[in-house]
């Protein structure tokens, strides 16, 4: 049975404007939207465990997207994640691809990012 129930999607950024700007582009794409301003923030609940997909950025202060990815990644916590980030740099794409996710560089194309979180969550 498929269940007509939102996807969850959970976004960790910083910048509350892009936070905001993220969540209505979520929201208007048919998913719920739940945002955190931190990784530790985030590891304080139980949201990545319920989460369909993590948007996470990359650069964030204390625990990098990076680094909470790895983490999750490792204790089985997160189905999908996709990365944003304001840096294009080659050697950080190689090593988000590396640990089998996507990027996305600021400023990105809403529907392109609505597309990849889909892909993700039907590949699961």
């Amino acid at each position: 049975m498929v269940s007509s129930e939102p996807r969850s999607i959970v976004v960790v950024e910083d910048d509350v404007g892009m936070s905001k700007a993220l969540e209505r582009l979520l929201r208007a794409g048919g998913f719920r939207a739940q945002s955190f301003m931190s990784a530790e923030e985030l590891l304080r609940t139980d949201a990545a465990d319920q989460a369909d997909c993590l948007v996470l950025d990359i650069n964030l202060p204390g625990i990098s997207g990076l680094e909470l990815a790895r983490c999750l990644i490792t204790e089985g916590r997160a189905r999908s994640i996709i990365f944003i980030t304001g840096q294009d740099d080659a050697k950080l794409q190689e090593e988000v691809r590396g640990i089998g996710c996507l990027c996305f560089c600021k400023p990105f194309d809403g529907k392109a990012l609505l597309g990849a979180i889909r892909r993700e969550i039907e590949s699961f």
